[in-house]
């Protein structure tokens, strides 16, 4: 690339059919049109579907919480329990989509998700629901298989706003499954709530197996890390089970029960959790040596723009999750103890304080990402959260926890939008699934953790009030969490947030002037140069991307 003779902006050297081309690439001029747009139709369907399955039962938690006699901490696996499933399974799915083709894994994926949304409605006992809960988590592989569908189908320059989409649609499927799960649960049980997705989840699965064309990049020769999977979900089952028991079985007691036969207590718990990550590092660097492609890629994690979107992702997740626990139960304990006393229609009518902003500034981030760059964004998005959160613990009303949760919204919705960009403008498309999958890994374990987390916070900072228990005819001392818990959780959830900011200083902008800059030194450095944290082949792309908006 070189300058012109009046010293004007050099335009990029058009690309060669050299090694770098990808003959499948879509253009502005090749992409069908039609259907790219109703792949986009069809994922946020499955989009908002797998929200509202997941998000219909969070206003439910203190009625399931009653209803199999559980405490906060042990409730909270049922956040928790379908995320370590998804930790394990979604860079298997992101490979295998890979090796076998994405429609076809997604199809898979969609009757598994089907059945035990099924199941999960008639759940007998609590650990049923937890272990269906579980199968449930493969739901969570549609996200990184639908965004790799999506980023083969559209014209670089076009990914943005088509990302930026379905990270809006994270909101409008908290903006259904809140208040629409609440209102069922409220009428007619939250088992309802699971009864009414089955069909949605039938209709999505057998539109997928119709419409979708199978994806052009395959890898049948990609090595698949099932021993690394299995271990890496073990580790996170034994800490998170920990997690949400210290509060009833005690943070420091051994052998506080018995399952099995063995002896169990939280250190122990800690400690398995622990000691598994050993053998799994151990294969994990064992498979690299032997050349092979493992569940957490070194190679990947090496380029700077993928480690940087995975931290920042595993934190976020983990604040979000730790703020939605807290702020639940904050809206349905009594007023006596600090709380808003709402039923659980009420408690998912005051989630749409949240999930608005995303519908409306998710839309917005992925219009400005071309002007700003995408780590701007990012930075905005964490820190504007981060005082969401920090605003949060000095509410004193309904109206000012509600105006807390819509400052929260905005910046996690600018998050998402952006960050995910960085990731897959940098990725080349033949490694595309595993790289969405491994995201979606260091997403669900952030997740996975912020939940018992808040749930054993919960537990641990207990008050009581005298509330009046069906069955008994007088009030009676009931254990609630206390001022101190929501104090701590979101505190807790505000430095991890702005701790995502700050991450995001370490990566390297795809986007934006700053891209355009930064390609034109390289250029003029060398005009070979292979930058480790964004591929040569993408820079040209991401400069006229850039020129074009």
């Amino acid at each position: 690339m070189t300058p012109t003779k009046d010293g004007g902006t050099p335009t990029p050297r058009p690309k060669t059919q050299g090694p770098g081309h990808d003959p499948h690439a879509k253009t502005a001029e090749t992409f069908d049109r039609r259907y790219a747009y109703g792949i986009i139709a069809l994922m946020a369907g499955m989009v908002m579907t797998v929200m509202y399955i997941e998000g219909m039962l969070t206003p439910s938690l203190p009625q399931i919480k009653d209803e199999f006699g559980v405490d906060y901490g042990q409730v909270s696996l049922v956040l928790s329990a379908y995320l370590v499933t998804g930790v394990a399974l979604s860079p298997i799915a992101g490979k295998l989509g890979d090796v076998y083709g994405k429609k076809r894994v997604l199809t898979f994926v969609l009757v598994i998700y089907a059945a035990a949304v099924s199941v999960t409605g008639f759940s007998p006992t609590f650990p049923f629901m937890v272990g269906s809960r579980a199968v449930q988590g493969v739901g969570l592989t549609v996200f990184p298989l639908a965004m790799s569908l999506v980023r083969e189908e559209f014209p670089r320059e076009m990914i943005p706003r088509a990302q930026g989409l379905l990270s809006g649609l994270f909101g409008a499927g908290f903006a259904v499954s809140l208040p629409l799960g609440a209102f069922v649960s409220n009428t007619w049980g939250w088992r309802w709530t699971y009864h009414s997705a089955i069909p949605l989840v039938i209709l999505l699965t057998v539109l997928a197996f119709v419409y979708l064309r199978e994806s052009p990049y395959r890898r049948p020769n990609a090595f698949v890390d099932y021993l690394g999977a299995a271990f890496l979900a073990g580790s996170l089952s034994f800490i998170v089970l920990g997690l949400s028991q210290g509060p009833v079985w005690g943070w420091t007691q051994w052998h506080a029960t018995s399952v099995l036969g063995l002896p169990l207590g939280v250190p122990e718990l800690f400690a398995a959790g622990i000691l598994l990550l050993l053998p799994t590092a151990y294969v994990e660097v064992w498979y690299h040596r032997a050349s092979k492609e493992i569940i957490l890629d070194p190679r990947l994690l090496g380029m700077r723009n993928v480690l940087v979107v995975n931290l920042i992702i595993t934190i976020a997740g983990f604040g979000m999750f730790l703020g939605f626990q807290a702020i639940t139960f904050l809206l349905s304990d009594p007023t006596s103890v600090g709380g808003y006393a709402l039923d659980t229609f009420h408690i998912g009518l005051s989630f749409i304080a949240f999930a608005v902003p995303m519908l409306i500034f998710a839309p917005l981030a992925s219009i400005l990402i071309t002007k700003t760059g995408t780590k701007p964004l990012t930075i905005v998005g964490s820190l504007v959260g981060a005082i969401g959160f920090l605003l949060a613990t000095q509410t004193h009303s309904l109206d000012e926890l509600l105006a807390a949760m819509f400052v929260t919204g905005a910046g996690i919705a600018v998050l998402n939008a952006s960050v995910i960009n960085l990731l897959v403008l940098t990725v080349e498309p033949r490694e595309m699934g595993l790289a969405t999958s491994m995201n979606g890994t260091f997403r669900n374990l952030g997740s996975s953790l912020g939940a018992p987390l808040a749930g054993s916070i919960m537990s641990t900072y207990i008050v009581y009030a005298k509330t009046q228990v069906p069955g008994v005819p007088v009030p009676v001392p009931v254990p609630y969490p206390g001022s101190t818990a929501f104090l701590y959780t979101f505190m807790i959830a505000a430095v991890v947030m702005a701790f995502a900011g700050v991450l995001a200083v370490f990566g390297r902008e795809i986007l934006g002037k700053r891209a355009v800059r930064g390609a034109l030194a390289s250029d003029e450095r060398d005009p070979q140069e292979t930058d480790r944290g964004l591929p040569s082949q993408t820079k040209e792309p991401a400069v006229a991307a850039s020129r074009s908006s």
